[in-house]
């Protein structure tokens, strides 16, 4: 009898320790009663009893990362290009990512195959490799929307590679050089046109402000020519007044002026070595006399000038004797 109350309380322990589920964090269990769904156990202690109840699947809810393996498209201008991405994704019902789909990453990933395929064989060879970020939109929404009966939430899709064949790649690789040659000359040749329009413009600049200059030159040439003019001919009506009112010594003093003035530009020249004088000197030194008189006479000093006392007379070992 006590053998019999032994082994059935050794039955109802292991009974309650087979009933108790631990569930991990991140996980989530789906629970069956008799083969049939009926609860989702969240993680942490959860107690079924056994033999009634049973842990169907054990699905985890975290974010996952699928790969998908390279494979062959051909675009829209039937150029083969190989590919591959990566999917990332998070259950959101465990139910019926459990129920709803036998394989959920095998599903996942033929549907991102397909859907790949479908996206970029739908374009061009230069949209595939310039339009990524317009594939991985269209993937996901795609993909995404796909999958929601599965209680699957796809969060990216990134395609991480696409190699074109090699000789695409060097015909691109051409083009690209092709291209920047191009552009290339064309700034060069830019430059050079802007460097010409520049040096024109400086040139017309130049030319304009040398112009200026001669012309701001001869007004101030003509202005002094007018001034000098105006003075000689002030100078000249004084003369003439001087001369009208019986003061001769004011023509000597005009005519002495331009003598000396016309002298003054015999040695300046640059070629006159020897200087010949078409007049004699003692004209002009009685020009220059009659200067003084008038000089004298504005001065009002017309007294006459002492007399210069005679040097005294020589004497020598000759005097007297012619």
């Amino acid at each position: 009898m006590e053998f019999v109350f032994f082994i059935l309380a050794l039955f109802i322990i292991l009974w309650l320790f087979a009933s108790v589920k631990m569930v991990r964090q991140g996980y989530q269990y789906t629970i069956e009663r008799f083969g049939r769904f009926t609860a989702v156990a969240a993680p942490g202690l959860n107690l079924y009893p056994a033999i009634v109840y049973r842990v169907g699947r054990k699905v985890n809810m975290m974010e996952q990362v699928l790969q998908i393996p390279g494979q062959e498209i051909i675009t829209k201008d039937n150029a083969m290009v190989s590919t591959d991405g990566v999917v990332f994704f998070q259950v959101l019902d465990a139910a019926k990512a459990a129920y709803e789909v036998s394989d959920l990453y095998n599903a996942i990933l033929n549907l991102v195959t397909t859907n790949l395929r479908t996206v970029m064989g739908s374009m061009d060879l230069d949209e595939t490799l310039s339009k990524r970020d317009e594939i991985n939109a269209r993937l996901l929404d795609v993909i995404d929307h796909a999958t929601t009966p599965w209680g699957v939430k796809i969060n990216r899709v990134e395609i991480k590679d696409i190699r074109p064949p090699g000789d695409i790649v060097n015909a691109m690789a051409r083009q690209m050089k092709a291209e920047r040659e191009k552009r290339a000359a064309i700034l060069e040749a830019e430059g050079l046109r802007a460097s010409e329009i520049l040096r024109a413009e400086g040139e017309k600049q130049g030319q304009i402000l040398q112009a200026e200059g001669r012309r701001e030159a001869a007004f101030r040439d003509a202005e002094a020519r007018e001034r000098e003019a105006e003075a000689e001919a002030k100078a000249t009506q004084m003369v003439s007044e001087a001369i009208a009112s019986g003061n001769a010594q004011a023509i000597n003093y005009f005519i002495a002026q331009k003598y000396v003035e016309a002298v003054g530009e015999f040695a300046r020249s640059p070629n006159a070595k020897t200087i010949l004088f078409p007049v004699e000197a003692t004209q002009l030194i009685g020009t220059l006399g009659g200067i003084g008189e008038i000089a004298r006479d504005a001065l009002g000093k017309g007294d006459a000038p002492p007399a210069r006392t005679p040097a005294p007379r020589r004497t020598g070992p000759f005097e007297g004797n012619g």
